[in-house]
């Protein structure tokens, strides 16, 4: 006897919903999360529609990836105009589209035109923000339009995409020299900046929503480059370099995100991160100059002294030539996101003799789906954010965890909140670049911690890079193969942190700042500095790649010279592994994080 065909419902429509980040209440590191109350769920032969939930997982992780890119959560709720209009902020929101619309027209981004036949035009939506200042408070509101770029077709509507933006260890560098050299710092942010490149290719899009003009199917011609567009940054970058070219200045080779200009006595150091500008100087009449040479080509916001720039706040005591760079008001955003704003501080970014597995992850269908509740993801995100640029005292921490957003299990989650507890106790701290008592230009330490990763057998690398009395360069990573000794490990570790004291001796002569002494690298073990040196420890070091061996070129031609230093002086130390207070605190104080 044949069964009867079972009915199948067709999947729902996951793509238009939005669930905002679940926010996980703080509780104590060893127990279990309470769970809501489930409601009974009805008998069905039918089997969980898994397509269905993997794709509602995919689009609420991306969505609160963007909300946490975009710095503030407010306004990342509105999905298109009638949201906007229909909100409590309707006549701000509109105040804002007629300003963005009004400077597309101005800036005769498009024509209006009938569809050629043959030719199919890219979408385009709205997208809301809310723009805040350091304190949290509001500066404006902002609403821009968008090209629905994943539409473009390679070859076709786009060929180069890539376009260059600053290392975050360069700007730190910049600013650390205007704390010591007493330069002046200026900022500048150019108004709707994609609009200024010129479009190359041939392309269509769908009118706004709000502001259709003509028949119903008339469309938009683009000229201009416009945001969304695959395209956009490389042609607005392409703009600002000829610009920048006319105006005297000259594209560092070792960071292309980063442009100098040198007259006479006058130096002006001008990082730029696609449409913020900032400029260090000498003079401020020469940047006064260069802000009204800029005016006559852009469109742009002169926003003052440099106090604010991509998230991080920047302090500055002239008399005491120091700068301060903090994420207060960051963090305090993302412990409220995360349900952790009222939790008990730890001491330490993560508990000291962790060991995290992927044996910990999620292994049964119970727990898979637990873990779907948990924001994991979007909460390594956000902390990396933070390690980034400002804390290099949780970067450890922060790339262990990474290490397992494929499939994090409770475990994994304990030590996200545990390094919440630890941003809760330190979350006052900022990292201060002042003139120091060594006659180095820069200081460098380097460490690994052997064998450190239980689930491949490879070691931690890591290395921090100070001026002053700051750190302007850290790096906490897995090292690419299994080092069969401590030597080993050291040596390789070594050999990271020499290439980035290479960049940066380069960075800095081409700043104007000569470097005619070898750059002293610290490090812990003795056999590593005696393979730097000559070929000693054959039996240890015969198996590994020739390429390892470049340190010892660097080392004989006189540009790096390994030194010893204990490990109790070693702050590299904090980025191979999870310690206690003690360290943590000692560690902490000598990268330049202070209260």
């Amino acid at each position: 006897m044949r069964r009867e065909p079972r009915n199948r419902r067709p999947p729902g429509e996951w793509w238009k919903i939005r669930q905002p980040t679940p926010a996980v209440p703080e509780e104590s590191s060893d127990s279990e999360p309470e769970q809501p109350e489930q409601p009974p769920k009805p008998e069905s032969d039918d089997k969980p529609d898994l397509f269905k939930e993997s794709a509602q997982y995919a689009v609420d992780v991306e969505y609160a990836n963007c909300t946490h890119m975009c710095n503030v959560a407010d306004g990342s709720e509105l999905r298109n105009w009638n949201d906007a209009m229909k909100s409590i902020y309707a006549e701000d929101w509109k105040k804002a589209a007629d300003a963005e619309y009004a400077a597309l027209l101005e800036n005769h981004t498009w024509e209006i035109v009938k569809l050629p036949p043959g030719k199919k035009p890219i979408g385009c939506r709205w997208v809301w923000l809310i723009k805040r200042k350091a304190d949290g408070s509001i500066e404006r509101f902002k609403a821009r339009l968008v090209a629905q770029g994943f539409s473009q077709r390679p070859g076709l509507d786009y060929v180069e995409v890539f376009a260059p933006t600053f290392r975050p260890a360069s700007l730190r560098l910049v600013l650390a020299i205007a704390a010591i050299h007493d330069l002046h710092l200026h900022s500048l942010d150019i108004s709707s900046a994609f609009l200024n490149g010129e479009l190359e290719e041939e392309i269509y899009m769908n009118q706004p929503e709000g502001y259709h003009e003509g028949d119903p199917d008339d469309v938009c011609h683009l000229i201009k480059s416009i945001y969304g567009l695959k395209q956009a940054p490389r042609q607005w970058n392409k703009k600002m370099h000829a610009t920048l070219e006319t105006m005297g200045f000259k594209r560092l080779e070792s960071d292309q995100g980063l442009y100098i200009y040198c007259k006479d006595e006058v130096k002006i150091i001008m990082p730029i991160w696609v449409d913020d500008v900032t400029l260090a100087s000498n003079s401020q009449k020469a940047i006064n100059k260069v802000i009204k040479q800029l005016q006559s080509h852009f469109k742009l916001r002169d926003l003052g002294p440099t106090n604010y720039l991509l998230g991080v706040e920047i302090t500055r005591n002239r008399s005491e030539r120091s700068i301060s760079l903090s994420q207060r008001q960051y963090i305090v955003d993302i412990l409220d996101r995360f349900g952790m704003a009222d939790c008990k501080p730890v001491s330490t970014p993560m508990e000291p003799g962790l060991h995290l597995t992927t044996e910990m992850g999620a292994n049964t269908v119970e727990e898979i789906a637990e873990m779907r509740k948990v924001p994991y993801r979007n909460a390594v995100g956000a902390l990396s954010y933070l390690a980034e640029y400002t804390r290099p005292d949780i970067r450890y921490g922060t790339g262990v965890l990474a290490r397992f957003c494929s499939n994090p299990g409770m475990e994994h989650w304990k030590a996200v909140k545990h390094m919440f507890r630890y941003l809760q106790g330190t979350k006052d701290k900022k990292l201060v670049y002042r003139p120091d008592d060594g006659k180095e230009l820069f200081t460098s330490f380097t460490d690994a911690d052997h064998g450190g990763d239980k689930n491949t057998g490879r070691s931690t690398g890591g290395y921090l890079i100070k001026f002053g009395t700051g750190a302007v360069s850290w790096s906490s990573k897995l090292q690419p193969i299994v080092a069969l000794s401590t030597t080993e490990a050291e040596y390789i570790a070594a050999v990271e942190a020499g290439k980035e004291m290479i960049w940066m001796r380069q960075l800095l002569t081409e700043f104007g700042i000569p470097i005619k002494e070898p750059s002293i690298l610290r490090i812990d073990n003795q056999s590593a500095i005696s393979v730097s040196k000559n070929p000693e420890h054959h039996g240890r070091m015969k198996h590994l790649d020739l390429r390892y061996f470049w340190l010892r070129d660097q080392v004989t031609l006189d540009v790096i010279k390994p030194i010893f230093v204990s490990t109790e002086d070693m702050p590299a130390d904090l980025l191979t592994k999870a310690m206690a207070k003690v360290k943590v605190e000692k560690f902490r104080r000598m990268m330049g994080i202070e209260p």
